[in-house]
């Protein structure tokens, strides 16, 4: 949206801004808003994941980096836009990838590297727990990693004192209270209906389970954080916080934290996606789907049940592997421009590369966008694959079309159970970097789900934009605000509706005839990581 610069400048100078931070699984990204949510400054830095001793983790120590280098980002980005730069902000928000396992001592040491959501080595555990519950509990909540660390008598467990998401971490290291948002805390552990609180039943049941297998001094509740209600108290940006953030020194303390959420929750505000009905998707490197549920969530397999960051039931479908073998093509013939000395910038070829399969068909070509394994087909690891049927044209535009195709095929299988189970989907709003380029994502996407599927101007800005806008509420409800977050959202007026576009009859027939050659294929990825160590 055009902005008035004035009044730009006037809330950067006077601190009446808000920050939202997302450590995401490529970009870490800062996002600031004024008052009505409209993007003031934008400010991004590139990380990657890597496998250590059969664990994908994120080193720590790459977290202060890039939020420096994020923050530095933004203020540069508003210093050209406007000419100003902040020097204090009104309230900051960080959310980052849900699930995993981020153990500490009671000295806040580190115990063992950082185990992502990606890790596929909990099955023991999520088995275990699925069985004694009666309920699906995914591989890549914090309770399935955690029990695993009891089945497997880790050495560090009897030194143990709190657990906690990526998101709750970096919120403590700016001068956060060690809460969480009810989003976040729903990828942890379940939850009570109502979001308010983790569902005590569930946690008695998990502390005799560890005791059944050794853990007889384990209480699961004194190693989770405290879940805190959207807009409430989170604590205040310390002084070695904004340090943390501008090593420069011109970034001031003092500003509202709001509690940190997950990626879910921010890409629920970032849709506004709070209703029951409403949904959306949010597509990277991994690929999920959340759709608001009118009482109580459907217990399903492979359907995760979390929560809005207001508390309410959500139905999620979350598959590991998104678009990042797209984007790796995306790298290699950006490599094979600048060899031809005629380099194009990496947005400009994923743009190029979306307009091509505009045209195309996806016929006689099947891909696998397998990089990790897949635990909604039982897949323990992943190797990418690209198949091609004998006397097949290969084309740039084929080739894409099938990559697309491919991103949202196991999504694809995971709503069509929730729709079978009576979960109603009234539209679907999508974000993520995919859709900074409008039109064939948005399109197949909508075709794959056949559901009509909206997309906004700020899609691409995703979950830092979110929590951007929960950051905005804190500051609200410290100025007076007491009206419910989805009610305060829908007066936002620096929140762009976006288009909608439904789901198309002969894509979708191209869908589903694609869906069941992919299905037919699927031993061979499979059989890759056996073949391709």
């Amino acid at each position: 949206m055009t902005h008035d610069r004035d009044a730009a400048r006037t809330a950067i100078q006077d601190g009446s801004t808000s920050l939202g931070i997302e450590l995401g699984s490529t970009r870490i990204k800062a996002v600031l808003v004024d008052a009505e949510g409209a993007i003031l400054a934008t400010g991004a830095h590139g990380w990657s994941d890597r496998l250590e001793d059969g664990h994908w983790t994120y080193a720590l120590d790459d977290v202060a980096t890039g939020l420096a280098a994020a923050y530095a980002a933004l203020v540069l980005d508003s210093t050209r836009a406007w000419g100003v730069a902040p020097t204090s902000i009104g309230a900051v928000g960080v959310s980052a990838m849900m699930h995993g396992y981020l153990a500490f001592d009671a000295e806040d040491a580190l115990l063992v590297p950082f185990r992502t959501w990606r890790n596929s080595t909990t099955g023991a555990a999520a088995t275990l727990l699925g069985t004694t519950l009666g309920r699906s509990m995914p591989l890549r909540w914090s309770a399935s990693h955690l029990l695993q660390v009891v089945l497997d008598r880790e050495e560090h467990l009897a030194r143990l004192a709190r657990v906690t998401t990526l998101a709750g971490h970096v919120h403590v290291l700016l001068g956060g209270h060690p809460v969480l948002g009810a989003d976040d805390a729903s990828g942890m552990f379940p939850l009570l209906a109502d979001g308010s609180d983790y569902d005590g039943a569930v946690l008695d049941a998990f502390d005799r389970l560890a005791a059944e297998h050794g853990a007889t001094d384990l209480r699961v509740r004194d190693l989770l954080p405290t879940i805190r209600p959207v807009g409430e108290d989170a604590g205040t940006l310390s002084d070695a916080g904004a340090a943390l953030l501008d090593p420069t020194g011109r970034l001031l303390p003092g500003a509202a934290l709001c509690p940190p959420e997950g990626d879910a929750g921010t890409g629920m505000v970032a849709t506004r996606a709070l209703a029951p009905g409403t949904g959306n998707v949010s597509v990277g490197t991994s690929i999920f789907a959340m759709v608001v549920v009118d009482g109580e969530a459907p217990n399903l397999p492979d359907v995760d049940v979390v929560a809005t960051p207001e508390g309410a039931p959500v139905a999620m479908v979350h598959c590991n592997n998104g678009v990042s073998e797209l984007g790796a093509w995306a790298t290699l013939l950006g490599e094979l421009s600048e060899a031809s000395g005629h380099r194009i910038e990496p947005d400009e070829t994923f743009a190029a590369m979306l307009s091509a399969a505009n045209d195309a068909t996806s016929e006689g070509i099947v891909a696998y966008n397998f990089v990790a394994g897949e635990h909604a087909l039982g897949l323990q690891d992943g190797r990418p694959i690209v198949v091609r049927a004998a006397g097949t044209t290969l084309t740039l535009g084929g080739f894409v079309r099938a990559q697309l195709l491919s991103a949202f095929a196991t999504l694809q299988q995971g709503m069509q159970v929730l729709r079978e189970h009576g979960v109603r989907v009234d539209e679907l709003v999508a974000h993520g970097g995919l859709f900074r380029s409008t039109g064939i994502a948005q399109r197949i996407l909508a075709a794959s789900l056949e559901a009509p599927v909206r997309v906004s101007a700020s899609a691409g800005e995703g979950g830092a934009w979110g929590m951007a806008l929960l950051a905005a509420y804190r500051l609200a409800r410290v100025e007076g605000e007491e009206r419910p977050l989805r009610i305060w959202l829908l007066e936002r007026s620096g929140i762009d509706a976006g288009t909608v576009v439904a789901a198309d009859a002969a894509l979708v027939a191209e869908s589903r005839g694609y869906a069941e050659r992919w299905r037919a294929g699927l031993p061979l990825a499979r059989l890759a990581p056996e073949v391709v160590a």
